[in-house]
Order: structure tokens, then C-alpha cells, then sequence
């Protein structure tokens, strides 16, 4: 599969959204994932400038299919939060309709922030597969930094949103973060099998990517053993 797999980290403010500053700021990663056989596509986390990642795709050779998304915030789907708004999921539907694939228990937050309709969302539970093409991708529940935020595993990757950097983790203070859930999170995605290589939502280290038994050698967030420790590193 991994010859067939088509797998591509862009960066915003450099790979799309050029000379968007808060782009630049931010440093979200988007993906684009799909079967190089079929040219199926989809897009992760589509913000700033949701056509320029479908440019990329098209130049490819590949045409989008859905989109994956991990998490509600607007510098991940664009829409409207803290007094700042963002393009994103809204503008590559008016591009193309294609469905948007969200965890269950964040549609509702994704329909507030984007003004897209729960109806034209398509919910998801823990452990669903989309195929795009003969290519399958898993989707993990890894709540937390939202209620429902979720990570990719495809083909040895594990897209990982906001739950999980090379260094450090999303954050748990915005509505719907909760501390416990994160540790819950990331000790399950500590126990996945195989060693997949993280592509975390954010460039906040050196690497843009790295194996999990690394992360999970050098990253803080698997210092706590348990969750009275791990309280205790959140300041919680």
C-alpha cells in the first residue's frame, strides 16, 4: 500500500496560505491523504485557504473526495471563535461538495464554528474506517483538547490534530478540554501497535514528524505514569 498511498504534509503560511501572517503564526499542518490507483483524495484539517489545498491535490493529479477533521477550532476548519474568523471547510464546499467527516461528539461544535449545517456533517464513532479509494483510514476518538477530537491511522502514520505533538499536547483549557480525557488519549495512542510515524496539527518542535517510540522517549507528556501524576504536570 505504501507505493499506492498518496500522504503529503503542508504547511500554512509557507505550502498554502502564503503570506498569510497568521498562518505563518499558527503553523497548522494540513494533509492531504488518497490512492494514488483511483486518485481519490482527502483533505485533514483545511484552514486559511481551503481552495489552495485543493490546488495542490488537482496538480497532483488527484481530485477530493471528503474531508477529515479533527477538531473544531478555526485553524483547523476555519469559522468564526475568540473574535477572529477563518477560512476553510465552508469555502472548498462552495468549490466542491464532498462530505466532511467529523467525530460524533464534536458535529455540534463543528456546525457552531463553521456554519455548516449538522446535516451536511457526516458523524463518525471510534474506530470507523473511511476508504478513500483502496486506501483505509481509521479514525480514532482521542477527546481532550476538545470532546471530540480525533486522530488519523493510515498505513503507518498517525495524523494526530491537537491531541498529540512531538512535543507536548493540545491544550485543555478551552470549553470542552478536559484533562483527564487527554491523559486517557494519549496512553491509548501510546499502546497502538507498529510504531507509526506522528504527524502532529502544529510545527512546534525541530522535526515535523517523528515515530511514536520516540515521542513517547522524549516528550513530557509521557513522563506521568499515572493520572494522579499526570494531574499533577497539568497543574490540575
Amino acid at each position: 500500500m505504501t507505493d499506492r498511498l498518496y500522504f503529503r504534509q503542508l504547511l500554512s503560511g509557507r505550502d498554502f496560505a502564503a503570506g498569510d501572517l497568521m498562518a505563518q503564526q499558527m503553523r497548522n499542518f494540513a494533509y492531504l491523504i488518497g490512492d494514488r490507483e483511483t486518485g481519490d483524495c482527502v483533505v485533514v484539517d483545511p484552514a486559511y485557504a481551503a481552495n489552495d489545498l485543493v490546488d495542490i491535490a488537482e496538480a497532483d493529479g488527484m481530485r477530493l473526495s471528503g474531508v477529515l477533521v479533527t477538531h473544531h477550532h478555526p485553524d483547523h476548519v476555519g469559522g468564526s471563535m475568540m473574535g477572529f474568523t477563518l477560512k476553510g471547510v465552508v469555502e472548498l464546499l462552495e468549490r466542491t461538495s464532498v462530505p466532511v467527516h467529523v467525530n460524533s461528539l464534536e458535529a455540534d461544535w463543528v456546525s457552531k464554528v463553521t456554519g455548516i449545517a449538522p446535516s451536511e456533517l457526516t458523524p463518525h464513532e471510534h474506530g470507523d474506517v473511511v476508504a478513500v479509494g483502496a486506501v483505509d483510514i481509521e479514525l480514532l476518538h482521542t477527546p481532550g483538547h476538545t470532546p471530540g477530537s480525533q486522530c488519523f491511522l493510515v498505513d503507518g502514520k498517525l495524523v494526530a490534530g491537537d491531541t498529540l505533538f512531538l512535543e507536548g499536547c493540545g491544550r485543555t483549557d478551552f470549553p470542552g478540554g478536559n484533562v483527564d480525557d487527554m491523559f486517557h488519549s494519549l496512553q491509548a495512542l501510546a499502546r497502538l501497535s507498529g510504531d507509526p510515524t506522528v504527524y502532529p496539527g502544529h510545527w512546534y518542535s525541530i522535526e515535523p514528524s517523528a515515530s511514536l517510540s520516540e515521542v513517547r522517549r522524549s516528550n513530557y507528556v509521557y513522563r506521568a505514569s499515572n493520572l494522579q501524576q499526570w494531574r499533577m504536570l497539568m497543574g490540575a
